[in-house]
This record gives structure tokens, C-alpha cells and sequence, in this order.
């Protein structure tokens, strides 16, 4: 059963949920035989949930990638990799809490994890600002980065932002700097990087940490230049028209594919990945490992050549 919150079109699974749970207690207190009734009303409730999870629009897919109920970056880094350490500091400002890295063990493997963390409660949510880090953030992440690559440890970044902090003071650190000095270095860093969009992905925010060798995401996470409200608010002064700004922007995991963008799709379970988290957990390790095992037979200056021809391809097309 799904638990809340929950998101309005999930409203009629949950509806014929009620019924089912309402006449199972029936026929436990009056001692009744109801179980051709209730299979009968699962085989719909099954079918029902089929129906809504497999023809998401794109912003219901938005929607899921927002659930406060969806595993973080933290959430995976606990469930994915043994002996965490985390770092903190850029050594210039501050110590950025919506920006976690560490190095961990993936299976035996020594390797450098980070991403952008969101909380769960009011005060974790200001605590992490919402997921949106500032140019310190950034600067953190790219020191763990070049420490990584430093010591020959393989980098794992795991996205997931509303966008990089848009406050006077960011912009006074410089934020926009920050992330133009992340996307150079990364580019020229020597050990493998797998980047992985595990809810949003949006604009600089997310770019700031997203240059990879191998760039994969959740099947309901999104990527895209800017978020739907952010552009109907432009393209209609009404962030009301979010849903049809989702569908202008094609950012959901299928049409980023579609797009050339992205080299694979992680699979959620059905409903999304705070159905199952564990399961999920499960299928992201396994692309981990698959992606780092196609990386490391290359030698740093070919494994660089080939990450600056990929973000060259993209945008070029023959009509």
C-alpha cells in the first residue's frame, strides 16, 4: 500500500487500496469468504498500477523525482559502498551542506563519491538548503575531485538539484566562477568519473559536477536547462504552465536518451524508487561496477580524449 505522501495521480490506486484493506477487515470481523472478491479486486488493483506507472506524462515524472520519500545521495552512498569518510571544507569560505563527498569502498574498489544532498524534515531541508549548494559547494567538490584523481581513485558523482543556490551572497563568491572553473577541471581529470542523475537534474547546478565518461540516470529522474517552472515563469509568467514546460523541455531519462545525452537508463521499480529503495540501491551498484569496468582498460590521455569527443558530439546532428 502506498504510504503518504502521495501524489495525485496516484489517487485512484490508493482509492481501490482502501476498498481492498476495507474488505479483507470485512470478512476477517464478520467471517465471511471474500477471497475470490478481493483476488479479483487485486488482479484490478494490479492492472490499475500498470495502466498509471507505464504511460507517465513528463511531469508526473517530475513529480516523482521530487517525492520527499526518494532516497538522496546519502541514502545511496550508505547502501552502495562500505567505510564512508566524509570530507568537508573548499579551503577558501566554508564547508558547503548541500554538497557531500567522501572516499568509500565500492565493493573492495577505493573510489570518491560525492553529490548534492537534500534534507527530510524543515530543519534538514535548511540545513542542506534545499540541495542547492553555493560557489563553496562546488569548490569543495572539485578538491575531493583532484584529491581523487591524485591518488588513481575512481570518481562517482550522484546528481540531484533544483539548481545551484541563486542568493546575492552566491553570486558575490562567485557561483557562476565556480562552476566554470568545475566544468574545466573535470574534463582534464586522469581517473574514471561516473556521473549518475538520481532525482533532478537541473541547469548549472547540476552541470557543476556533471562532466563524466559515463553519464547515466534514474528511469523517473530529469535533466534538463532549467526547471519547468523556471520556464513557464519565462515563457508565460505562470508557473501554473509547469506541466506543459515539462513537455516542451523533454527532460525525462527517455527523451535525454533519445537525445544522445545520456549512455543508460537505471531502472526504478514500478511507482518509483522510494517504492523500493534497496532495489534500486541494487541496480545502481550494478551499473557502477559495469560502467567502471568499461573505463579502466583505458589509459588516462585516451580516457580524456575520448570524454572531451563526447561532449563535442553533443548538439551536432545531420538533417
Amino acid at each position: 500500500m502506498i504510504e503518504g505522501p502521495y501524489l495525485d495521480f496516484e489517487k485512484p490506486i490508493l482509492e481501490l487500496q482502501k476498498k481492498i484493506s476495507d474488505m479483507e477487515e470485512f470478512s476477517r470481523v464478520e467471517n465471511i469468504e471474500l477471497t475470490s472478491e478481493i483476488k479479483a479486486l487485486q488482479g484490478k488493483l494490479q492492472k490499475l498500477q500498470d495502466n498509471i506507472f507505464s504511460n507517465l506524462s513528463r511531469w508526473q515524472r517530475v513529480q516523482l523525482a521530487r517525492h520527499p520519500k526518494r532516497p538522496y545521495t546519502l541514502d545511496y552512498i550508505n547502501a552502495v559502498t562500505t567505510d564512508f569518510v566524509e570530507l568537508h571544507g573548499d579551503r577558501y569560505f566554508a564547508d558547503d551542506k548541500a554538497m557531500v563527498g567522501g572516499f568509500a569502498k565500492l565493493d573492495d574498489r577505493p573510489i570518491l563519491i560525492l553529490g548534492q544532498q537534500k534534507g527530510r524534515d524543515t530543519k534538514m531541508k535548511l540545513q542542506r538548503n534545499f540541495g542547492m549548494a553555493n560557489p563553496e559547494g562546488y569548490r569543495k567538490a572539485l578538491r575531493l575531485m583532484q584529491m581523487a584523481s591524485k591518488f588513481g581513485r575512481a570518481i562517482i558523482i550522484l546528481i540531484d538539484t533544483p539548481g545551484a543556490f541563486p542568493g546575492v551572497g552566491a553570486e558575490e563568491r562567485g557561483q557562476a566562477e565556480s562552476i566554470a572553473r568545475n566544468l574545466r577541471e573535470m574534463t582534464v581529470l586522469e581517473v574514471p568519473i561516473i556521473v549518475v542523475i538520481i532525482g533532478e537534474g537541473a541547469s548549472g547546478g547540476a552541470l557543476g559536477i556533471g562532466i563524466g565518461d559515463r553519464i547515466y540516470m534514474m528511469e523517473n529522474a530529469w535533466y534538463s536547462v532549467i526547471s519547468p517552472e523556471g520556464c513557464a515563469a519565462i515563457l508565460w509568467r505562470d508557473a501554473a504552465k509547469a506541466p506543459d514546460a515539462a513537455e516542451a523541455l523533454r527532460l525525462t531519462a527517455q527523451d535525454v536518451a533519445e537525445l544522445g545525452l545520456i549512455d543508460g537508463i537505471i531502472p526504478e521499480p514500478e511507482g518509483g524508487a522510494h517504492r523500493d529503495p534497496q532495489t534500486t540501491a541494487t541496480g545502481l551498484k550494478e551499473c557502477l561496477i559495469k560502467g567502471l569496468a568499461e573505463l579502466d582498460p583505458l589509459g588516462p590521455e585516451e580516457r580524456i580524449l575520448q570524454r572531451i569527443q563526447k561532449y563535442r558530439r553533443m548538439g551536432v546532428y545531420n538533417e
